[in-house]
């Protein structure tokens, strides 16, 4: 299932480079057909949707707006206990993020000088929603809720229909309480270029977000520039970092939340008892037998899996950052102790009663994280992904006298006589 790496500088190494590969590469075949989906959805709009639902969801879209009011029957109708749960899960999301909101300012000076920045929502925001074999309301809520705080006009969700051309009732429940305005039945890279070009019945968005499989993300990345994306998410991962101390029952449940995910994810046991990281190991054959995605689980584990023994906890600590996993689990004696040292990660979650699965669905902050190692320079969604800002100068007379020569000797030193004149000219007799 998975083998134990003793650290010695480079057997570890070189194992975080072997799984680090699995995104090396693009499908150039996902590429080019992709390509061609975006393109027949510019050209044709909605019959473009429609014949792509047909053809790979074996279904209808439906390119008629659920709006607000047939999403509140939706939410009345569904399971009180589920709606309770994104009921309160929404709020902690809502709280957390509340505290993210920026506020426009400007400086004055007293020659008449005013410099400043407008802050604002996005007018048009589109949310892509997976569908198929599983439903994720959480997401819908992760997705939303920041929009809305930030104060986006409109929010637009899509989603592949299911089977029967119905939808999630909980997937719906959530868009309800999340705030969403309207819901189109469709998915996959034919839904994402709507929302990027517009079609006759999808509103052109500025900004799309979401999870989705590779078709999505490729259409999400040639689309980049038309719009503007959340991030180029590739396969789900975890590291924990764990001492003797740790309790190998917890280890080995956390590495399986997201081994179940995809046959691509990764989890990583980074530990430094030999003994825990054996027991570990024990216990994922143990608990495997009563899990229903058992054959994914071995799947990822087998090709994506590791426990690492380190020295000591600096040896753990400095393979952490250099990894930059999205999640990042710290099942120590003293977790906070460790956390001013943990530069690189998408989240990071501190102590035995802080799992993963915490932050997927409840805590408050958010799940769509940066993969791929690409948390040492990008963060997770958040309020400011929904903002704009816009500076804004206002100079009177004196202030742009007081100024003219160094603007002047600026635009002479990178040749552009224009610039330098734009500025003589306001002040010749």
């Amino acid at each position: 299932m998975i083998s134990i790496v003793e650290a010695d500088g480079k057997k570890e190494l070189a194992l975080l480079e072997q799984l680090s590969a699995r995104n090396s590469e693009t499908d150039r075949l996902v590429t080019a057909s992709v390509q061609e989906i975006i393109e027949n959805v510019r050209n044709r709009g909605d019959a473009a949707v429609m014949e792509y639902t047909r053809r790979f969801d074996r279904t209808e879209a439906r390119l008629m707006p659920i709006g607000r009011e047939e999403l509140a029957e939706i939410a009345d109708a569904c399971d009180k206990k589920i709606y309770s749960a994104l009921k309160n899960a929404a709020s902690n999301i809502e709280e957390f993020h509340a505290r993210q909101v920026q506020q426009s300012w400007f400086t004055t000076q007293e020659n008449g000088i005013i410099n400043g920045q407008r802050i604002r929502g996005l007018c048009k925001v589109g949310i892509y929603v997976p569908g198929g074999t599983a439903a994720y309301p959480s997401s819908v809520l992760m997705n939303a809720i920041p929009a809305r705080i930030a104060g986006v006009q409109e929010i637009i969700m899509v989603t592949p229909p299911s089977k029967d051309g119905g939808f999630n009732a909980a997937v719906m429940a959530a868009a309800y309480i999340a705030g969403v305005d309207k819901v189109y039945l469709c998915g996959g890279a034919q839904a994402v270029a709507a929302l990027a070009y517009g079609t006759q019945s999808i509103e052109k968005v500025d900004k799309i977000v979401g999870p989705g499989n590779i078709y999505v993300a490729t259409a999400k990345r040639l689309l980049f520039g038309l719009v503007d994306i959340d991030m180029i998410a590739g396969p789900s991962e975890i590291l924990i970092i764990a001492d003797d101390t740790a309790e190998p029952s917890y280890l080995a449940a956390d590495m399986m939340s997201q081994a179940e995910h995809d046959p691509l994810a990764s989890s990583i046991l980074v530990t430094t008892s030999m003994e825990i990281a054996e027991q570990t190991i024990k216990e994922i054959e143990h608990q495997i037998k009563n899990l229903s995605r058992a054959e994914i689980i071995l799947r990822s584990l087998k090709d994506y899996g590791a426990v690492i023994v380190c020295r000591n906890m600096d040896q753990a600590v400095n393979l952490a950052n250099r990894l930059a996993p999205e999640h990042l689990e710290v099942m120590c004696d003293q977790p906070m102790a460790y956390l001013g040292r943990l530069n690189n990660a998408g989240s990071i979650f501190l102590g035995k009663y802080s799992p993963e699965p915490l932050g997927d669905y409840y805590a408050g902050p958010n799940h769509v994280l940066p993969t791929s190692g690409t948390a040492r320079f990008f963060s997770p969604l958040s309020v400011d992904s929904f903002l704009k800002k816009t500076s804004f100068i206002s100079y009177s007379q004196q202030g742009l006298k007081l100024a003219q020569d160094d603007i002047i000797t600026l635009a002479e030193a990178e040749g552009l006589d224009a610039h330098a004149n734009s500025i003589q000219v306001r002040f010749q007799p």
